[in-house]
């Protein structure tokens, strides 16, 4: 896909990742690029190829008014996560339930919502910012792993869906990023705008799959393994 002159989508576009992925957008000269929030009234950008937009991944009535807004997107993002709920045997359920609807349902909705509007645009194409802890057990974040396991279950079924209208669906996966999500995390981290520019280069190569670091190679060949080859500590 040739990302100049294309209008993006990117979701969870006012911090971390998402902020990244609109800057490295502009840079490669896209159109419009719609930058989807919560709350966007706190998102201010000099470009005025960046349009705010009102996008709350676990509310249908706002994806749908998002999808009206944005029918002219060549490439959707689904970036929006959240994380916190920790193990799933010890947790509370209730923020277990909670981050799935937003790091797997989310994405399931945003997928149905805009998969006709890149149909008639002529496919583009379709991200979904995974993880490494999609393959991979860690103690204290099973919930989030559980989330990103099934996103990358969903991602590969909907590539399969999708090809028939020339949508090319794209997983991602790393390991640790700079973010204020895992801030308090003594580990080795990857800037957000080095993955941003890895996404987008995976979107423009053709890929179906970028593994952006050396912990998500690392997992991807372990699959083939012993589970214990997925057991990774931190901190």
């Amino acid at each position: 896909m040739i990302v100049s002159g294309a209008n993006a989508l990117v979701t969870g576009a006012n911090r971390g990742l998402g902020a990244a992925l609109v800057t490295e957008l502009l840079a490669r000269g896209a159109g419009t690029v719609y930058a989807a929030t919560r709350d966007p009234r706190g998102l201010r950008h000099e470009d005025p190829r960046v349009v705010p937009l009102r996008l709350d991944v676990t509310d249908s009535v706002a994806i749908h008014e998002a999808a009206q807004r944005a029918g002219d997107v060549d490439l959707v993002i689904n970036n929006a996560g959240v994380s916190g709920a920790g193990s799933l045997l010890h947790a509370d359920p209730e923020r277990a339930r909670a981050e799935m609807e937003t790091n797997f349902w989310g994405p399931v909705a945003v997928t149905r919502a805009f998969a006709p509007v890149l149909a008639r645009r002529g496919g583009g194409a379709l991200v979904t910012v995974l993880s490494a802890l999609s393959w991979a057990a860690l103690p204290f974040a099973g919930s989030y792993a559980a989330t990103k396991a099934a996103a990358w279950s969903f991602t590969n079924g909907a590539r399969a869906e999708l090809r028939s209208q020339g949508t090319q669906v794209v997983g991602v996966h790393l390991g640790f990023m700079d973010t204020d999500m895992v801030a308090d995390l003594d580990v080795a981290k990857i800037g957000a705008p080095e993955v941003a520019r890895a996404i987008l280069d995976g979107v423009v190569a053709g890929d179906e799959e970028v593994l952006v670091d050396d912990p998500s190679r690392a997992l991807k060949a372990a699959l083939a393994g012993s589970p214990a080859g997925l057991e990774i500590t931190a901190g």
